[in-house]
């Protein structure tokens, strides 16, 4: 097999390059089709829309454990 130039190397590069991307982007699309299907499942209209993005939102910056050990501290809800 001939050696590539710089050009086609970098071509060829370029290429794997996208389709990494589009891999990623699919894998992404999927893995949040996952989560909103769990969402489903949860009784959500408890709360009202900007409550429900912020707990969703503060819960991923903190992070899974630091979120968990956060609200597991908290006593339960009253009936």
């Amino acid at each position: 097999m001939p050696k590539l130039t710089d050009r086609e190397r970098l071509a060829e590069l370029e290429q794997r390059k996208r389709k990494i991307a589009e891999e990623i982007e699919q894998t992404r699309v999927a893995l949040r089709g996952k989560y909103a299907a769990i969402i489903s499942e949860l009784e959500v209209e408890l709360l009202t829309e900007r409550d429900f993005r912020d707990v969703i939102s503060l819960a991923i910056k903190a992070g899974s454990t630091a979120s968990l050990q956060a609200l597991r501290a908290l006593p339960p809800r009253p009936s």
